[in-house]
């Protein structure tokens, strides 16, 4: 028994100093097309795990340089945002103009009003079971934007109606909900 454990320790140890020991690819330069490196930092910021319903990042890349607009619920959020692009092959530069939401319980309890109102809705739920919702919530100071990207004008609509019916938001709500199939007009 004793001899066994030792072998397989053994085994085990050669095993990880021959893998330790093998070569590293050597980084390579790689060159994207602008809009080859955007999705590629798109895909890295959807992939982030604290990404969420209460963040709004834009992206922007021209000639290899990476910026980030909008905005984050949290601190660490947009350091870490800037990490993980930084890390991303190809990426020349990172301007992160990412905005820190204040820190407030009344804005927390606001989003999670908002969320509940919107995602509850049976016209939207549909929306809320995805990983990342396509319905951001930014609050900023009791005021309420909605962006993101939902199907149809009526869905637009009716999450603005929804925000807005949410309550303790300071005015009305920002609805900047892009629709990606409008209505076409009947000329």
């Amino acid at each position: 028994m004793k001899t066994r454990f030792f072998r397989n320790l053994a085994l085990a140890a050669a095993f990880s100093v021959g893998c330790a020991m093998a070569k590293t690819p050597t980084p390579v330069n790689v060159s994207y097309t602008d809009p080859q490196l955007a999705a590629k930092v798109a895909h890295e910021v959807r992939m982030y795990s604290w990404y969420s319903i209460w963040d709004n990042i834009n992206i922007r890349v021209e000639n290899g340089g990476v910026e980030l607009k909008g905005e984050v619920n949290q601190p660490y959020k947009k350091a870490d945002l800037q990490r993980i692009v930084d890390r991303i092959p190809g990426v020349k530069s990172v301007s992160n103009d990412l905005k820190v939401l204040p820190l407030s319980p009344m804005d927390d309890q606001l989003r999670i009003q908002v969320a509940r109102a919107i995602y509850r809705d049976s016209v939207l739920s549909r929306y809320g079971m995805q990983p990342v919702p396509p319905i951001h919530i930014i609050v900023d100071n009791g005021h309420v934007t909605l962006e993101g990207i939902v199907n149809t004008d009526m869905e637009k609509n009716i999450a603005g109606l929804r925000a807005n019916g949410a309550g303790m938001s300071f005015g009305m709500v920002t609805n900047n909900l892009r629709v990606e199939m409008p209505a076409k007009s009947h000329s």
